[in-house]
């Protein structure tokens, strides 16, 4: 077996198939029922970053030329943040342990003293980083919504519900840009909030850094839809949606965040935004099939709009923190 370091943007086509296979081999074992991923935009998936950040990334092969275990870490802000799985063949190798070797060298390399990684609850992943020492800092639920049991005649009448005062617009691929410093103020409206999350996927709240978020997504063939609820009187987005539709997996969508800024709460913003999406997506994106949607156990308001609408509880999502210095003596006792 070889270990090595590997660029997505010079991989050979071949090797982007290899690795498509050996994730949803992974995604089978783990994950039965999530869809399985596609090759398109597979290579901007792994390649494209936000400006400041980077992405270094290993692979490892057999004889053959087969990929047969991936890791990457994503270097943002003061954490390095790690994606890995081998394929369900090898586990119990040490596989895995080699290639988080490997990161981590190399985040401590990078002078960063934090590295996180994101797990999902019920697969073997949850003990490989216990057994390391990685401490788990922040839960979240995920939940998924199968757009075959929507009841469409009440989400219309939900969609309709916001409160005199507001109008809710929609904007596929991202708002204008008349509007994108409204949309900014209302996402860092909720930025002081400290949930005990490690920002491991962490939202942008200036204009600029919301438009390289948005050409991020769509450089990494991730397509979002917005519906913003716009405070009539003044002009002030008062509330957000954000769900995007991955070419990977087409046929299920990830919810991102939704927001309403406090003086706007009680006058039904939250359900009404999510239910207009609801009814956009279905026209939209006919390969559509679910949406996925994750929330801390303790967001019960947002919960609620989602049992609502049919979102039901899947598993735990699970972040996961350590000391680089600390993680790297242990892994290389030798170090």
């Amino acid at each position: 077996m070889k270990v090595r370091e590997w660029d997505p943007r010079t991989a050979s086509s071949a090797e982007i198939e290899s690795l498509l296979d050996t994730l949803n081999a992974v995604l089978a074992a783990d994950l039965p029922d999530d869809p399985q991923w596609q090759d398109s935009f597979l290579r901007e998936y792994q390649s494209v970053t936000m400006p400041g950040e980077r992405r270094i990334s290993w692979v490892a092969e057999e004889e053959s030329g087969r990929i047969v275990g991936h890791a990457n870490v994503l270097l943002l802000g003061d954490i390095g943040v790690v994606e890995l799985f081998v394929h369900p063949s090898v586990r119990r190798t040490r596989l895995a342990r080699t290639l988080l070797t490997k990161v981590v060298r190399r985040v401590y390399d990078e002078g960063f003293s934090s590295i996180g990684v994101e797990v999902v609850g019920g697969t073997p992943a949850v003990h490989f980083y216990e057994s390391l020492g990685f401490a788990r800092e922040y839960v979240e639920t995920r939940s998924v919504l199968k757009l075959s049991t929507v009841d469409w005649l009440a989400v219309g009448e939900t969609a309709g519900s916001v409160s005199e005062g507001y109008r809710l617009e929609y904007f596929p691929g991202g708002p204008p840009d008349d509007l994108i410093e409204g949309y900014a103020v209302a996402k860092a409206a909720t930025r002081d909030v400290d949930d005990g999350d490690l920002d491991l996927r962490p939202s942008s709240y200036d204009p600029q850094r919301l438009r390289d978020s948005l050409a991020c997504l769509h450089g990494r063939g991730m397509k979002p839809y917005i519906v913003l609820a716009i405070h009539q009187q003044t002009g002030a987005v008062a509330g957000l949606t954000e769900v995007v539709v991955p070419a990977q997996h087409p046929t299920r969508a990830d919810q991102y965040d939704t927001i309403v800024v406090p003086d706007h709460r009680g006058n039904g913003i939250d359900r009404a935004l999510k239910a207009r999406m609801l009814f956009e997506l279905r026209s939209a994106e006919p390969r559509l099939t679910e949406v996925q949607t994750w929330n801390a156990p303790d967001n019960e308001p947002m919960l609620k709009v989602n049992a609502e609408l049919g979102f039901m509880a899947d598993r735990e999502w699970y972040e996961y923190g350590a000391d680089v210095p600390e993680l790297l003596h242990k892994l290389d006792p030798k170090t």
